[in-house]
């Protein structure tokens, strides 16, 4: 069974650890190479997440090198793409305002390993892939240095044809359950980073305030956040943003960030009115229209309806791939008393500050599911 935490105070300590050490290196360098990278901090997990992070970044800037006026499927072109990963590899150099950001993560990622294993594997063997494989989830094994045997012990027991993420991700969850033995105690590890940046127990475990606006990352620090009304604390899914190479290039922006209009009302819309339906009228008109009976039944919480593939969309399309901000949306969006208020957060302030005037469809299903939250 994964453990409760305060997912507000690990970003918080997070976010500070990281500004500490980058304070320190970049007190004396300009940049960051390879062979500091490995061994940027004492704990090799942070370390190998950051690159882990790192490769990913750099996979889809390749990803992006591809047109379709050349042959990419060329024998010699992927042998020269080959030697040219290869040669950039060796030349990792990164300022600060790029590193930063993925030192943070790398932090708060080594604290889930332990946490919450089942998110972190979810997160760092399942995620991108397009087709899961045996050899792509050891491969993943060399980024783990914690509770690796865990892990490794885990995918020994799938077989070849284990290719459904669902069914792989319920399996782990009984696997971890069964070898509670074999998971790192959190003491140990607050130990380590007790030694970079004082931290306990007491403080990671302890009850989460409910909140109604965005976390200390969104705020100045030292602002207060605004209390809101009591909800029951509940574990968090971390899941890491769909590769950006497979998403849709981002729309252009209309003038006006909080309309929005769908595509069937282009042909129904006034002609010379100048007037564009508001999120509002087009979520009364999602609303009246919905008369599926499991599509209007209740739901007790958006965080444990959204379905694996929903929560991948929602990430990807309205918070721009960063799994944070999704889960801290849900959460605010889940602590609401009543569906006005819910839906205001989504249309006014989500709305304009991630630009959702393009996203009209992915808007219509979150505003379903806050309908039957509140139904």
């Amino acid at each position: 069974m994964e453990d409760k935490y305060n997912q507000l105070h690990l970003e918080r300590y997070s976010k500070q650890l990281a500004n500490l050490l980058c304070d320190r290196h970049f007190a004396s360098y300009d940049t960051l190479n390879g062979p500091q990278l490995l061994g940027f901090t004492p704990i090799k997990q942070v370390n190998l997440f950051v690159i882990k992070e790192l490769l990913l970044k750099w996979h889809h800037e390749m990803a992006n090198l591809r047109s379709p006026y050349f042959d990419y499927e060329h024998e010699e072109v992927k042998e020269a793409l080959v030697n040219f990963m290869n040669v950039l590899s060796r030349k990792i150099l990164m300022k600060r305002n790029a590193f930063e950001p993925l030192l943070q993560k790398a932090i708060y990622d080594t604290f889930l390993v332990v946490l919450a294993p089942v998110d972190t594997f979810e997160e760092k063997f399942l995620r991108i892939q397009e087709e899961i494989t045996l050899p792509k989830l050891q491969e993943n094994l060399r980024y783990m240095e914690i509770d690796k045997q865990l892990f490794a012990g885990f995918i020994e027991t799938l077989s070849p044809s284990s290719r459904d993420r669902e069914y792989i991700l319920s399996r782990f969850k009984l696997y971890v359950n069964a070898k509670q033995e074999l998971r790192t105690p959190l003491q140990h590890l607050v130990e380590q980073f007790n030694t970079l940046l004082p931290i306990t127990e007491a403080e990671i475990r302890e009850e989460q305030a409910p909140k109604t606006t965005p976390s200390f990352l969104d705020r100045p620090e030292g602002t207060a956040a605004k209390p809101a009304p009591a909800a029951p604390v509940q574990e968090k899914d971390v899941v890491a943003p769909i590769h950006t190479a497979q998403r849709e290039a981002a729309a252009t922006p209309v003038a006006r960030p909080s309309m929005y209009k769908d595509e069937d009302d282009e042909e129904t819309e006034e002609v010379g009115s100048g007037v564009r339906p508001t999120l509002n009228d087009n979520f009364k008109k999602v609303a009246s229209s919905v008369a599926d009976a499991h599509s209007n039944r209740k739901i007790d919480s958006l965080k444990n309806s959204i379905s694996i593939n929903q929560r991948f969309s929602f990430i990807n399309e309205l918070f721009n791939g960063d799994n944070l901000t999704y889960y801290q949306a849900i959460q605010t969006l889940d602590d609401f008393r009543d569906v006005q208020s819910a839906t205001q957060y989504v249309t006014g302030t989500l709305a304009d500050k991630y630009d959702w005037s393009k996203k009209q469809e992915h808007v219509n299903k979150l505003l379903r599911l806050i309908e039957r939250k509140f139904a």
